[in-house]
């Protein structure tokens, strides 16, 4: 259905989220109505984090919010929706958009097969009444579903339209980009010239599908490389737990700004422990470029004043490449904490692949690594 429909019958004014490709449509379309704007449309920093800010509007406005999200997301919002908006506790009602990912009988990729399985009995099991919104769902079919949902967020319980892949449209056109000169598939291959045999943990989506395929270019061994395919944000917790473990190793993190932004917090217990043998680089594009480029706040941030906030001892922001080779090499021979930004554009090649081999065969060649480091 369109995503002007959907919102027309949910009737809210105000949306938060975090975006996704199964719901790029009615990502765009918010972005084509509101951009971004405080009172009407906020990209939070994880999911969790939209439903206190949809708390926060339902108690000044007394009107139902709108929390949108991929379905790997429903994990951050089970502690607030279970012990702030529900009706035994404060009873706020609310209305998820849920992109359903690894939906059942459809491929998909390896971190999206098991949360794809739950999604509907998970939204259930947390007392969330749903409706599946599939290509052929009518106008019609979804009116009636949300009046049945007003009489439950009439009760200060919450209602999930889950989204299948195609289930929502949007005709207009949306660009996203900024101001940034380097690429980000020459920036990663920029540091994998510097890290050589070093193990590397890279984040969710593009960056690691980059990787991987410089990696096959080079006819370089994979079981360097960590592919952090799901879980987005803790990557850099991920490598935080190798270099304590392996502290005669340089270990390299690659995470990327949305999900440094979703869990920063791990920024603060990385720089706390302060490991001399680790490089926390984080590429930031200022976007969800994955599913689809919308923007995050990572544009109009100091990433380097929070590193250094947190404790990293050495914290740089680079926006060229021979700025980024110098920084790459300091950091490889110095025995400190060290913290990248580099800066990149918006985008990817149209041909850009996904690695050929399991998250398991992945688990394995890097602890083979591993054990020679």
């Amino acid at each position: 259905m369109k995503a002007e429909d959907l919102f027309e019958i949910i009737g809210s004014d105000f949306y938060t989220g975090v975006p996704d490709s199964r719901l790029k449509g009615l990502c765009n379309f918010l972005m084509s109505k509101y951009g971004i704007d405080r009172k009407h449309h906020v990209i939070a920093a994880n999911e969790g984090n939209c439903l206190a800010l949809a708390a926060g509007y339902h108690l000044a406005t007394g009107k139902v919010p709108v929390v949108y999200m991929q379905n790997s997301g429903e994990g951050n919002i089970i502690n607030p929706l279970a012990s702030l908006v529900n009706d035994k506790v404060y009873a706020i009602p609310v209305v998820f958009i849920i992109g359903w990912r690894g939906q059942p009988g459809i491929h998909d990729e390896p971190q999206h097969i098991y949360q794809g399985i739950v999604t509907e009995k998970l939204m259930q099991d947390m007392d969330v009444a749903t409706y599946v919104i599939g290509k052929e769902t009518s106008k019609e079919e979804v009116t009636g579903a949300m009046s049945s949902f007003s009489e439950i967020l009439s009760k200060g319980k919450q209602a999930a339209f889950i989204i299948q892949e195609g289930g929502i449209t949007f005709d207009g056109k949306v660009s996203y980009d900024n101001k940034n000169v380097l690429n980000r598939e020459e920036v990663i291959r920029h540091i994998a010239a510097v890290t050589g045999n070093d193990p590397v943990i890279s984040t969710t989506g593009k960056i690691s599908r980059e990787l991987f395929e410089i990696r096959t270019a080079a006819g370089a061994d994979h079981g360097t490389d960590f592919l952090t395919v799901g879980s987005m944000g803790h990557c850099s917790s991920i490598a935080l737990g190798v270099a304590i473990n392996k502290p005669d190793t340089k270990v390299w993190c690659i995470d990327g700004d949305g999900a440094a932004l979703m869990h920063m917090g791990a920024m603060a217990v990385i720089g706390a422990d302060g490991p001399e043998n680790m490089v926390h680089i984080v590429i930031n594009n200022a976007a969800h470029e994955t599913v689809g480029g919308m923007p995050t706040v990572a544009g109009s941030i100091d990433l380097i004043g929070i590193a250094r906030a947190c404790g990293y001892k050495n914290a740089v922001s680079v926006s060229d490449l021979d700025s980024l080779d110098k920084e790459l090499k300091a950091a490889r021979d110095r025995k400190e904490l060290s913290f990248i930004e580099v800066k990149c554009q918006v985008g990817a090649r149209s041909d850009l692949g996904r690695p050929t081999t399991t998250a398991l065969q992945n688990k394995i060649n890097f602890m083979k690594h591993l054990e020679k480091c």
